[in-house]
């Protein structure tokens, strides 16, 4: 981090700012927005600052710039075409500890101006540590069209409630339950509307509801990796929830989208080492809910397609838990679309068939016959240490030695690896690739399509966060 995120209180603070252009303008006009006290040297001014001036809104210095004017300012602003006099202010700051910010030089700035979003008193700041400020714009233009007018509207409500709010609920869970509450409720509507009183009153009455906190568990897809393939619902659960119960196929940087002060807990299973048996991460979810905490049961791919989601949520419903279920895009989908192989083609495969490699210890044996027929995929999540018994068992009940095999390894994410060749070869690329889990196993004519339709790391990809939801012109 380059650069610390602090927001400074600047009311009647003096600053000041060197240069009398257009520059200079936009700058103190950001000063006077937070109430500070503005005062500008320049040789000459434009003229929306002598109109500033002439409204008494901040003091004009009809000077060229010496270094013993920085003294007495809080911040200090080099806005001048002239590197000469913009580098004499810099050194001048430097020299007594005051903080100063060259505009364009940004090895000269001791503080930078984000990219702002203003809902006052809801205020987001964006910055690229000075080396992209465009795309920084961009992202506050995709913010503006996300953040509704009313949320500064709504924070200034609620933060009239805040010492009822600590007076009523004295644990700090508690607090941000009732929060929770509030922001799921008609009181949001209603401030949208316009009608502060009225919302005013549906917030006494929720304050003087005596209800217990309700727990809710959230069993959600995380996808394969990728944190881009996350849905909008799932991100928005793992930000509400205390706690967050994962496993290791949840990639880092998924895990770093999840509420910062939730408490993390990891059941985390890797074949031959389960970490936590799954009968007591059952248990486990359960007393967190009866607990009154919203608990995200976060899970790679998606929890119903073999992820034990509907093994936890049995459990959950018996014993009278609240829960949602979110889906995720599971790993078959997510590895064949980055790996540019079609699960189903015409030329192909009329059909696909999802099987995990690893079973309970007393199930029953696949039904090899059915998945050797021709003309068809088949997606093995699991398989990489039972993949010498795959192959064996698919080439004895018929499939060609020649059917084409892909390993998708780390399938979405940035260390992704594809491995193909042929089903006689699997166990030998396996070993020889030294393939680990996470991987999926795709057999099938349509792994041959991967050379030809590859794009993930190897063309280049357009970043949707990168990206304004409306065309700039």
């Amino acid at each position: 981090m380059q650069y610390l995120p602090i927001f400074t209180k600047l009311d009647d603070k003096p600053v000041l700012v060197i240069g009398g252009g257009e520059v200079a303008l936009r700058k103190s006009q950001a000063f006077l927005k937070a109430r500070a006290k503005v005062t500008v040297i320049a040789p000459e001014f434009c003229a929306e600052l002598e109109a500033l001036e002439k409204q008494q809104k901040l003091t004009l210095q009809r000077a060229y710039f010496q270094p013993e004017q920085v003294l007495g300012y809080m911040l200090i602003i080099a806005a001048t075409d002239n590197d000469t006099v913009n580098t004499q202010v810099f050194e001048a700051a430097e020299q007594h500890n005051i903080f100063v910010n060259v505009v364009d030089d940004q090895p000269k700035c001791r503080f930078i101006f984000p990219s702002i979003v203003d809902r006052d008193p809801i205020t987001i700041a964006i910055s690229s540590a000075g080396t992209a400020p465009v795309l920084a714009r961009r992202l506050r233009e995709k913010l503006e069209t996300l953040i509704p007018q009313h949320i500064g509207a709504l924070a200034k409500l609620v933060g009239s409630f805040r010492k009822q709010v600590k007076q009523r609920f004295t644990s700090f869970d508690d607090r941000r339950q009732f929060w929770e509450r509030v922001f799921d409720s008609n009181v949001v509507s209603t401030v949208q509307k316009g009608n502060i009183e009225q919302a005013s009153d549906q917030l006494t009455t929720m304050l003087d509801d005596n209800l217990p906190p309700q727990g809710e568990v959230y069993v959600v897809g995380a996808g394969p990796g990728d944190p881009e393939l996350l849905t909008l619902k799932a991100l928005q659960l793992m930000q509400q929830a205390d706690v967050v119960v994962y496993d290791y196929l949840v990639s880092d940087e998924i895990m770093e989208l999840v509420r910062r002060d939730a408490e993390l807990i990891c059941v985390g299973k890797r074949a031959g080492d389960h970490s936590v048996p799954q009968e007591r991460t059952n248990e486990l979810l359960v007393e967190l809910a009866q607990q009154g905490k919203k608990v995200c049961r976060i899970k790679g791919g998606d929890p119903f397609i073999y992820g034990r989601g509907g093994e936890e949520v049995q459990v959950l419903a018996s014993h009278g838990v609240s829960y949602q279920i979110v889906p995720g895009i599971t790993a078959a989908a997510g590895c064949s679309a980055y790996a540019g192989i079609p699960l189903t083609h015409r030329d192909h495969a009329q059909a696909i068939q999802f099987v995990t490699g690893h079973c309970k210890k007393e199930g029953q044996e696949l039904d090899w016959p059915s998945l050797a027929k021709p003309n068809q995929t088949l997606a093995i999540y699991m398989g990489v240490i039972k993949s010498p018994h795959i192959q064996s068992q698919l080439l004895a009940h018929g499939r060609s030695a020649t059917t084409p095999v892909a390993i998708v390894e780390n399938g979405t994410r940035k260390d992704q690896r594809v491995i193909t060749g042929q089903l006689a070869q699997l166990s030998e690329l396996i070993e020889t690739h030294a393939i680990q889990s996470p991987a999926l196993l795709i057999i099938g004519e349509v792994a041959s399509l991967h050379q030809q339709l590859a794009w993930f790391g190897e063309t280049t990809q357009t970043s949707s966060f990168a990206q304004p939801l409306t065309d700039v012109a």
